[in-house]
């Protein structure tokens, strides 16, 4: 998948880990494949963040800066559609 990929929110929430779909995450417009790092195993991290949604609010009170998104096991999937008003 190229990181030139635009992604709909609905597309983003449908990957959440169930039923054999990948695990994405977005945060500041650009959507993540999580679902070969270990502390996204389960769809949850740190029982705090669920898989399919959109983080960048949640990052300002993360133990962790916006660096965790270079970890190997992360990729780009693409830019997050952004919403219509």
């Amino acid at each position: 998948m190229s990181a030139e990929r635009i992604i709909s929110l609905l597309e983003l929430k449908r990957n959440t880990g169930e039923r054999g779909s990948r695990m994405w995450i977005a945060y500041n417009g650009t959507v993540y494949d999580v679902t070969g790092c270990p502390k996204w195993r389960t769809g949850l991290h740190e029982f705090l963040h669920f898989a399919g949604q959109d983080l960048t609010d949640e990052m300002l009170s993360a133990p962790h800066m916006d660096e965790v998104f270079k970890h190997d096991c992360i990729k780009v999937i693409g830019t997050l559609e952004p919403e219509q008003n």
